[in-house]
């Protein structure tokens, strides 16, 4: 039994004047990162940064935290390799970093990220060269997806979600997009075809369908996904859109 996107003209029209209507700095920005592949950087700190927001997200919405965006926007960034490589009693230097900055992230967190951590220096920072990849390629739907649910596999704490967040927000994928809440009240409004509860995404398989009628919808409006998502998070005006990248 196959399930067959069918996608017809008025959708394609409402899709691409949403986009053009909420084209702002932030969308643009996305556009010379993520399509335009300019800016980015592929760093030790850079992939714990974006590591830790990515998991703090699965109990804030701190995009709209203030001390979230002021934390994660500090140069250099506070917890950086060099500073985690250098103390003694890992988690309470952590925690005294966090804390210090009105942070108060919960244990299933802090010890995510340090098994996260740990994972990284054992691999000999592996990952790196899987990213850097992804800047110099022009990575195909299929490679970014495996590449997504290959970060959703090695890193604990996270999920779909959680990888394709950390992915876009190092630029590195055009097509694979956090389906959040955001998203998900969005294709509502839309008339997506399908609803659905954010729990429902918690199947990889579930995840890919419904990644695959966004893709479709977006190349039919020669949209990349990734430039849809920007737009459909700045339309949902946020007080701190310099965080998500």
């Amino acid at each position: 039994m196959n399930i067959i996107w069918e996608i017809g003209e008025s959708d394609i029209k409402k899709v691409k004047d949403f986009v053009n209507e909420h084209k702002n700095p932030f969308v643009e920005n996305r556009i010379n990162r993520n399509v335009n592949k300019k800016g980015i950087v592929i760093n030790k700190d850079e992939i714990i940064r974006t590591m830790l927001m990515c998991l703090l997200t699965t109990e804030h919405d701190s995009y709209q935290d203030k001390k979230w965006s002021t934390f994660f926007n500090k140069k250099p960034f506070l917890l950086t390799d060099g500073f985690l490589l250098n103390r003694h009693d890992f988690e309470k230097a952590v925690l005294e970093v966090l804390k210090s900055n009105g942070l108060t992230p919960s244990n299933r967190i802090i010890n995510s990220f340090i098994i996260n951590y740990f994972y990284l220096l054992q691999s000999k920072w592996e990952i790196i060269t899987d990213l850097e990849n992804g800047v110099m390629g022009d990575y195909t739907k299929s490679k970014e997806r495996d590449l997504a649910d290959n970060i959703d596999m090695i890193f604990k704490g996270f999920g779909s979600i959680q990888s394709r967040s950390f992915l876009q927000a190092l630029g590195l994928t055009k097509y694979e997009i956090p389906i959040n809440s955001i998203m998900i009240e969005w294709l509502k409004n839309f008339g997506f075809p399908i609803l659905f509860s954010p729990i429902a995404l918690q199947d990889k398989s579930f995840y890919h369908f419904i990644s695959d009628g966004i893709q479709l919808l977006c190349e039919r409006a020669n949209i990349y996904p990734c430039v849809l998502e920007a737009a459909v998070f700045s339309f949902n005006d946020t007080d701190d859109l310099q965080m998500k990248t």
